[in-house]
């Protein structure tokens, strides 16, 4: 494939990504194309929805992003800087803990906090007990403060991430230089170690609204109209599919901005890198003791109890009271269903990422750029943008053709739903594959060419050997990542295939909270496997 002896398998090999590059970006084009195909009717439609709901839709949206956007920032900046900048009991403990939020998924969290802080649950029954009262002692958490709060505890491990990363090493070394200065230690905090890390800081809170924009099941669960809510509401209960359209559109647009400006900040973050790199070694956190070493703990430990251990325990307390109530046997079924998706998912869309990345290797170009980069926005894109991306085409083509039936093939099948996975998650594969081959320098494939290894053997016998890690990651990612999407697996999914995912959310719709508890849990059990090797690439990174 890479040798230019063979020019028809090359070309056919760029025919072959190329149209897999399309079927992958093939949802953004129709959202984009429905704006062309928009009728008298839509037209009265679009005016009707910007009168009355699109303003409700733009201004939960923007308010959901500004709350979350603030609290991540503070939250996982401010637990970056105590376990990086500073020394107490428990940091070590904390610097891995922290991440175990990464495993929760917000609806999962927000079915928890319902269940025991409702007026029926066991928080307000023992303090009506306790108290003495009647009616509800705590307002209801099933609005847009409890998703700020759900949103806040379960994405800040992004922030935390990167700032944590851009700080290590780099500020403890010239927190150290300040103070020999003279500085006074809020000061470095403030005027040191914060300005490097805004840049990750940026990013980190563009990756979290980028979650919440896309999310579906607390903003549904907790009767918050946003964009996501809004376009399901149009494409389901309205049955107007341009309607849908246009609310994904303008949702795809707030995505793009948050895009740019997480990419912008990633290329700050890399210069940054680039002009501090080497100093700070054998540098030494600040030693803090007595009340500066409890509040740093306690620092530590609100987010860590708020975004997992308390969500956690909320869950196991109905599974631990009663078994009964439990159905076990559809358990299995849903278990299987979504292992099934999740590992044909995983399969393809890293086979598809190997492909890609290996080409655009091997013939370099603003053309293979375009296509990957293309491919690249996937994981940025909505679940719900996705759905209608791909649905949207389906009734052009009804309309065109009202015998064919590759729209029941869609949706009455596997078909429909994978690819929407592939849409959505051949990214994640993507950017792991690419990370692995920035680790293999060119000049392995120049030798090898010179020793007579091209075309597919010069994948076989160089490439894979050293990209071996980088695919069991990808695949694990993607595998974890089709387990909890919930948006297009509700819609797309075949009739009687339902998953963990979608059940959980089902039952906690009808007020089963109890028996959402199972599948819930094991979509945490699931998701804390990318988190253990997040910590432990950390770990290894640091030592």
């Amino acid at each position: 494939m890479s040798s230019p002896r063979h020019p028809v398998a090359l070309r056919y090999s760029a025919w072959a990504l190329t149209a897999l590059g399309l079927a992958l970006v093939w949802p953004l084009a129709a959202i984009l194309a429905s704006w062309f195909a928009l009728d008298a009717t839509g037209l009265q439609t679009l005016q009707a929805m910007a009168q009355t709901v699109m303003p409700r839709y733009l201004l939960a949206s923007v308010w959901l992003c500004l709350a979350v956007g603030f609290g991540v920032a503070v939250v996982g900046s401010a637990v970056a800087l105590a376990v990086t900048v500073f020394d107490f009991p428990g940091r070590r403990f904390f610097e891995w803990a922290l991440l175990l939020p990464l495993a929760m998924p917000p609806y999962v969290v927000a079915y928890g906090y319902t269940d025991f802080l409702q007026f029926a649950g066991p928080m307000q029954t023992a303090m009506r007990a306790l108290l003495g009262v009647q009616g509800r002692v705590f307002p209801e958490v099933r609005n847009m403060a409890g998703a700020i709060w759900v949103f806040t505890f379960t994405l800040y491990p992004y922030v935390y991430l990167l700032a944590r990363t851009a700080l290590s090493e780099r500020a403890v070394s010239l927190i150290e230089a300040a103070a020999m200065l003279g500085a006074p230690l809020r000061r470095r905090l403030w005027e040191v170690s914060l300005p490097m890390a805004r840049p990750a800081i940026a990013a980190g809170v563009a990756l979290a609204l980028m979650e919440t924009l896309a999310d579906f099941g607390v903003v549904s669960y907790f009767g918050v109209q946003s964009f996501t809510a809004g376009v399901y509401k149009a494409w389901l209960a309205m049955d107007d599919r341009y309607a849908a359209a246009q609310l994904a559109s303008l949702l795809l647009a707030l995505v793009a901005v948050l895009l740019s400006v997480e990419r912008r900040a990633q290329r700050q973050m890399r210069f940054s890198a680039r002009q501090l790199v080497g100093r700070g070694q054998g540098a030494q956190p600040h030693r803090l003791r007595g009340r500066w070493a409890l509040l740093a703990f306690a620092l530590c430990s609100v987010p860590l109890l708020a975004g997992f251990i308390l969500p956690v325990l909320f869950m196991v307390r109905p599974l631990w009271a009663d078994w009964t109530g439990l159905q076990l046997a559809p358990f299995g079924a849903w278990t299987l269903n979504s292992l099934r998706l999740a590992s044909l998912t995983a399969v393809l869309a890293t086979g598809a990422a190997l492909a890609l990345a290996l080409f655009q290797r091997v013939r370099p170009g603003r053309a293979a750029a375009a296509l990957v980069g293309g491919i690249g926005l996937g994981y940025a894109v909505p679940g719900a943008v996705v759905v209608v991306g791909l649905l949207l085409p389906l009734g052009w083509l009804r309309e065109w053709s009202p015998q064919n039936t590759f729209g029941a093939f869609m949706t009455a099948t596997s078909f429909g739903i994978v690819w929407a996975y592939l849409v959505r998650f051949t990214a994640v594969g993507l950017q792991s594959v690419q990370s692995g081959y920035s680790r293999v320098p060119r000049s392995l494939d120049e030798t090898a060419r010179l020793l007579g290894c091209t075309g597919w053997s010069l994948w076989g016998r160089v490439h894979w050997p050293l990209l071996r890690r980088s695919t069991g990651v990808a695949l694990l990612l993607v595998f974890v990542d089709v387990m909890k999407e919930l948006p297009a697996t509700l819609v797309l999914r075949p009739f009687d295939s339902d998953t963990l995912a979608v059940m959980t959310y089902q039952l906690a719709r009808d007020e089963r909270l109890g028996e959402a508890a199972l599948p819930a849990l094991v979509l945490v059990l699931v998701g804390l496997i990318p988190v253990i090797l997040i910590s432990r690439t950390l770990r290894t990174h640091q030592h």
